[in-house]
Protein backbone atom coordinates (compact mmCIF):
# COMPACT_ATOMS: atom_id res chain seq x y z
CA UNK A 1 0.00 0.00 0.00
CA UNK A 2 1.60 3.21 -1.12
CA UNK A 3 1.88 6.14 1.41
CA UNK A 4 3.05 9.39 -0.31
CA UNK A 5 3.21 13.01 1.18
CA UNK A 6 1.58 12.28 4.23
CA UNK A 7 2.46 14.94 6.92
CA UNK A 8 -0.74 14.57 9.60
CA UNK A 9 0.49 11.36 10.84
CA UNK A 10 0.85 10.75 14.75
CA UNK A 11 2.77 6.85 18.78
CA UNK A 12 2.08 -1.02 25.71
CA UNK A 13 1.27 -5.20 26.39
CA UNK A 14 0.13 -8.20 27.72
CA UNK A 15 1.62 -11.37 27.00
CA UNK A 16 1.28 -15.22 26.78
CA UNK A 17 3.15 -18.23 24.99
CA UNK A 18 2.52 -19.41 21.20
CA UNK A 19 5.10 -22.01 20.40
CA UNK A 20 4.99 -22.01 16.14
CA UNK A 21 6.56 -24.15 14.39
CA UNK A 22 6.65 -24.59 10.58
CA UNK A 23 7.16 -26.26 7.35
CA UNK A 24 7.09 -24.48 4.55
CA UNK A 25 6.57 -24.13 0.58
CA UNK A 26 7.31 -21.36 -1.89
CA UNK A 27 4.26 -21.29 -4.10
CA UNK A 28 4.37 -22.33 -7.73
CA UNK A 29 8.38 -22.96 -7.11
CA UNK A 30 11.12 -25.94 -6.61
CA UNK A 31 11.87 -26.92 -3.29
CA UNK A 32 14.71 -25.40 -1.80
CA UNK A 33 16.97 -24.34 1.11
CA UNK A 34 13.46 -21.31 1.42
CA UNK A 35 10.97 -23.61 2.44
CA UNK A 36 12.56 -24.57 5.87
CA UNK A 37 12.72 -22.39 8.75
CA UNK A 38 14.28 -22.64 12.36
CA UNK A 39 11.76 -23.46 15.03
CA UNK A 40 10.45 -19.92 16.53
CA UNK A 41 8.95 -19.75 19.57
CA UNK A 42 6.96 -16.79 19.44
CA UNK A 43 5.48 -15.24 22.66
CA UNK A 44 1.67 -13.33 21.68
CA UNK A 45 2.47 -9.58 23.40
CA UNK A 46 -0.64 -7.85 21.18
CA UNK A 47 -3.56 -8.92 20.02
CA UNK A 48 -7.42 -7.67 18.70
CA UNK A 49 -9.99 -10.57 18.20
CA UNK A 50 -12.61 -8.13 17.78
CA UNK A 51 -15.13 -9.89 19.74
CA UNK A 52 -17.63 -6.30 20.51
CA UNK A 53 -20.90 -6.23 20.05
CA UNK A 54 -22.33 -5.67 16.29
CA UNK A 55 -22.02 -1.75 15.17
CA UNK A 56 -19.49 -0.84 18.09
CA UNK A 57 -16.14 0.58 16.72
CA UNK A 58 -12.90 -0.69 16.71
CA UNK A 59 -11.49 -0.72 20.34
CA UNK A 60 -10.00 3.25 20.95
CA UNK A 61 -6.69 1.64 22.92
CA UNK A 62 -5.54 -0.18 20.14
CA UNK A 63 -6.92 1.49 17.27
CA UNK A 64 -7.23 5.46 15.61
CA UNK A 65 -8.15 6.41 12.11
CA UNK A 66 -6.66 8.20 9.01
CA UNK A 67 -10.21 10.45 7.91
CA UNK A 68 -10.81 12.19 4.83
CA UNK A 69 -9.30 11.88 0.98
CA UNK A 70 -5.27 12.70 1.96
CA UNK A 71 -6.01 16.08 -0.31
CA UNK A 72 -4.52 13.42 -3.59
CA UNK A 73 -5.83 10.29 -2.37
CA UNK A 74 -3.12 9.24 0.14
CA UNK A 75 -0.64 9.54 -2.25
CA UNK A 76 -1.90 7.38 -4.63
CA UNK A 77 -4.90 8.92 -6.77
CA UNK A 78 -7.49 6.80 -4.45
CA UNK A 79 -10.91 7.94 -4.88
CA UNK A 80 -12.29 7.47 -1.57
CA UNK A 81 -12.98 9.54 1.62
CA UNK A 82 -12.01 7.56 4.72
CA UNK A 83 -14.46 7.67 7.60
CA UNK A 84 -14.74 6.60 11.30
CA UNK A 85 -18.60 5.92 10.57
CA UNK A 86 -19.67 2.38 11.85
CA UNK A 87 -21.40 2.14 7.75
CA UNK A 88 -17.70 2.06 7.12
CA UNK A 89 -15.83 0.49 9.86
CA UNK A 90 -17.67 -1.67 12.83
CA UNK A 91 -17.66 -4.88 14.49
CA UNK A 92 -20.18 -7.60 13.20
CA UNK A 93 -21.12 -9.39 16.72
CA UNK A 94 -19.96 -13.01 15.29
CA UNK A 95 -15.77 -11.60 16.35
CA UNK A 96 -15.25 -10.13 13.12
CA UNK A 97 -14.17 -6.22 12.66
CA UNK A 98 -15.80 -5.60 9.07
CA UNK A 99 -14.48 -2.52 6.72
CA UNK A 100 -16.55 -1.38 4.11
CA UNK A 101 -16.57 0.60 0.73
CA UNK A 102 -19.62 2.14 -0.03
CA UNK A 103 -20.31 4.52 -3.68
CA UNK A 104 -21.59 7.34 -1.98
CA UNK A 105 -21.28 11.17 -1.98
CA UNK A 106 -19.84 12.14 0.36
CA UNK A 107 -17.69 15.06 1.69
CA UNK A 108 -17.11 15.50 -2.47
CA UNK A 109 -15.60 12.36 -2.55
CA UNK A 110 -17.63 9.53 -5.11
CA UNK A 111 -17.04 6.82 -2.32
CA UNK A 112 -16.05 5.81 1.56
CA UNK A 113 -14.14 3.41 3.39
CA UNK A 114 -12.27 3.22 6.17
CA UNK A 115 -8.83 3.13 7.50
CA UNK A 116 -7.34 2.14 11.04
CA UNK A 117 -3.99 1.68 12.25
CA UNK A 118 -2.14 1.27 15.31
CA UNK A 119 0.10 4.69 15.25
CA UNK A 120 0.77 6.35 18.34
CA UNK A 121 -0.92 3.16 20.55
CA UNK A 122 1.51 0.01 19.65
CA UNK A 123 4.27 -0.10 17.76
CA UNK A 124 7.14 -3.01 17.71
CA UNK A 125 10.32 -3.72 16.48
CA UNK A 126 11.00 -7.21 14.79
CA UNK A 127 8.36 -10.20 15.14
CA UNK A 128 5.39 -11.80 13.79
CA UNK A 129 2.83 -9.50 12.71
CA UNK A 130 -0.53 -11.57 11.26
CA UNK A 131 -4.04 -11.19 10.13
CA UNK A 132 -7.03 -13.37 9.60
CA UNK A 133 -8.95 -12.02 7.00
CA UNK A 134 -11.29 -12.31 3.98
CA UNK A 135 -10.97 -9.36 1.23
CA UNK A 136 -13.13 -8.00 -0.91
CA UNK A 137 -13.56 -8.26 -4.86
CA UNK A 138 -14.03 -6.37 -7.89
CA UNK A 139 -12.06 -3.75 -10.20
CA UNK A 140 -10.82 -0.88 -8.43
CA UNK A 141 -11.00 -2.19 -5.17
CA UNK A 142 -7.43 -2.10 -2.78
CA UNK A 143 -7.70 -4.09 0.39
CA UNK A 144 -4.54 -4.04 2.55
CA UNK A 145 -2.35 -5.20 5.87
CA UNK A 146 0.25 -3.00 5.87
CA UNK A 147 3.09 -1.48 8.21
CA UNK A 148 5.05 2.13 8.43
CA UNK A 149 8.02 2.89 10.11
CA UNK A 150 6.63 5.52 13.68
CA UNK A 151 9.50 8.00 12.12
CA UNK A 152 7.45 9.02 9.57
CA UNK A 153 6.23 12.02 10.91
CA UNK A 154 10.13 13.05 11.46
CA UNK A 155 11.28 11.54 8.05
CA UNK A 156 9.09 11.27 5.95
CA UNK A 157 7.84 8.14 3.38
CA UNK A 158 9.74 6.41 2.13
CA UNK A 159 12.89 6.78 3.92
CA UNK A 160 10.02 5.67 7.09
CA UNK A 161 9.71 2.07 5.45
CA UNK A 162 7.18 0.42 4.56
CA UNK A 163 6.02 -3.34 4.37
CA UNK A 164 3.02 -4.62 2.71
CA UNK A 165 1.82 -7.71 4.23
CA UNK A 166 -1.25 -8.48 2.02
CA UNK A 167 -2.52 -6.16 -0.57
CA UNK A 168 -4.75 -7.42 -3.36
CA UNK A 169 -5.97 -6.06 -6.85
CA UNK A 170 -9.45 -6.82 -6.59
CA UNK A 171 -9.69 -7.33 -10.23
CA UNK A 172 -7.82 -10.20 -9.31
CA UNK A 173 -9.32 -11.77 -6.48
CA UNK A 174 -7.10 -15.39 -6.27
CA UNK A 175 -4.00 -12.56 -6.17
CA UNK A 176 -2.53 -11.07 -3.42
CA UNK A 177 1.22 -9.18 -3.06
CA UNK A 178 4.02 -9.15 -0.77
CA UNK A 179 5.74 -5.76 -0.87
CA UNK A 180 8.50 -3.53 0.85
CA UNK A 181 9.22 -0.21 0.38
CA UNK A 182 12.32 2.10 1.15
CA UNK A 183 14.71 4.63 -0.26
CA UNK A 184 15.65 3.56 -3.62
CA UNK A 185 12.47 1.02 -4.27
CA UNK A 186 9.29 2.64 -3.44
CA UNK A 187 6.33 3.55 -5.59
CA UNK A 188 6.06 1.56 -8.46
CA UNK A 189 9.71 0.07 -7.70
CA UNK A 190 8.85 -1.65 -4.81
CA UNK A 191 10.07 -4.89 -3.95
CA UNK A 192 7.36 -6.90 -4.84
CA UNK A 193 6.21 -10.92 -5.06
CA UNK A 194 2.70 -12.14 -5.79
CA UNK A 195 1.28 -15.85 -4.70
CA UNK A 196 -2.19 -16.88 -6.26
CA UNK A 197 -4.41 -19.86 -5.09
CA UNK A 198 -5.31 -22.32 -8.13
CA UNK A 199 -9.19 -22.42 -8.60
CA UNK A 200 -10.04 -20.25 -5.52
CA UNK A 201 -9.92 -16.73 -4.93
CA UNK A 202 -9.03 -15.00 -1.23
CA UNK A 203 -12.73 -13.30 -0.79
CA UNK A 204 -14.25 -16.87 -0.95
CA UNK A 205 -12.96 -17.80 2.39
CA UNK A 206 -10.14 -16.59 5.62
CA UNK A 207 -6.81 -16.58 5.14
CA UNK A 208 -4.02 -16.05 7.28
CA UNK A 209 -1.20 -13.15 5.81
CA UNK A 210 1.76 -12.53 8.08
CA UNK A 211 5.71 -11.56 8.30
CA UNK A 212 7.92 -12.88 10.16
CA UNK A 213 10.29 -9.67 10.60
CA UNK A 214 13.97 -9.91 11.80
CA UNK A 215 17.11 -7.98 12.11
CA UNK A 216 18.06 -8.67 8.43
CA UNK A 217 15.48 -10.74 7.16
CA UNK A 218 11.66 -10.13 6.33
CA UNK A 219 9.56 -13.60 5.33
CA UNK A 220 6.23 -13.56 4.01
CA UNK A 221 3.01 -16.23 4.19
CA UNK A 222 0.43 -16.92 3.58
CA UNK A 223 -1.88 -19.79 5.66
CA UNK A 224 1.26 -21.92 6.47
CA UNK A 225 3.72 -20.75 3.13
CA UNK A 226 6.06 -19.01 2.66
CA UNK A 227 6.66 -17.38 -0.63
CA UNK A 228 8.73 -14.88 -0.20
CA UNK A 229 12.04 -14.23 1.65
CA UNK A 230 13.75 -10.68 1.72
CA UNK A 231 17.26 -9.72 3.19
CA UNK A 232 19.50 -6.45 2.67
CA UNK A 233 21.34 -7.95 -0.33
CA UNK A 234 17.76 -8.22 -2.21
CA UNK A 235 16.88 -4.34 -2.07
CA UNK A 236 17.81 -1.88 -4.12
CA UNK A 237 18.41 0.53 -1.37
CA UNK A 238 18.88 1.40 1.56
CA UNK A 239 17.45 -1.03 4.58
CA UNK A 240 15.10 0.51 6.47
CA UNK A 241 13.60 -2.05 8.57
CA UNK A 242 15.09 -1.72 11.58
CA UNK A 243 13.33 0.65 14.31
CA UNK A 244 9.62 0.58 15.03
CA UNK A 245 6.57 0.24 12.82
CA UNK A 246 2.62 0.63 13.48
CA UNK A 247 0.29 -1.83 11.32
CA UNK A 248 -3.06 -0.27 9.02
CA UNK A 249 -5.64 -1.84 7.41
CA UNK A 250 -8.06 -0.36 5.03
CA UNK A 251 -10.07 -0.55 2.01
CA UNK A 252 -9.02 1.95 -0.95
CA UNK A 253 -11.31 2.42 -3.89
CA UNK A 254 -9.14 3.28 -7.40
CA UNK A 255 -5.82 4.45 -7.58
CA UNK A 256 -2.60 4.04 -9.12
CA UNK A 257 -2.22 0.52 -7.96
CA UNK A 258 -5.64 -1.06 -9.31
CA UNK A 259 -7.36 1.94 -11.42
CA UNK A 260 -10.74 3.08 -11.47
CA UNK A 261 -13.88 0.79 -10.19
CA UNK A 262 -16.27 0.34 -13.37
CA UNK A 263 -19.43 -0.47 -13.66
CA UNK A 264 -18.93 -4.18 -12.70
CA UNK A 265 -17.56 -3.66 -9.35
CA UNK A 266 -19.92 -4.64 -6.65
CA UNK A 267 -20.76 -2.00 -3.68
CA UNK A 268 -20.90 -2.03 -0.90
CA UNK A 269 -17.94 -4.89 -0.51
CA UNK A 270 -16.14 -5.35 2.85
CA UNK A 271 -12.97 -6.97 4.32
CA UNK A 272 -13.94 -8.78 7.15
CA UNK A 273 -10.93 -9.16 9.59
CA UNK A 274 -11.18 -12.69 12.50
CA UNK A 275 -7.72 -11.36 14.44
CA UNK A 276 -4.85 -9.24 14.48
CA UNK A 277 -1.97 -10.80 16.73
CA UNK A 278 1.63 -9.30 17.40
CA UNK A 279 4.50 -12.17 18.53
CA UNK A 280 8.20 -11.49 19.79
CA UNK A 281 10.48 -14.23 19.89
CA UNK A 282 11.11 -15.50 23.18
CA UNK A 283 14.29 -16.07 24.60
Amino acid sequence: MMYLNIKSLALPMTAGILPVSILLSLSACQADENQMLERRNWQLVWSDEFDGAAGDAPDPAKWTYDIGTGSNGWGNQELQYYTNRPENVAMDGDGHLVITARRETFAGAAFTSARIKTQGLFTQTYGRFEARLKTPYGPGLWPAFWMLGEDIVTDGWPQCGEMDIMELRGQEPNIVNGSVHGPGYSGGGAITKGFSLTDNRFDTDFHLFAIEWGEDYIEYFVDDTLYQRLTPDDLTGEWVFDHPFFMLLNVAVGGNYVGFPTTQTPFPQQMTIDYVRVYREAN
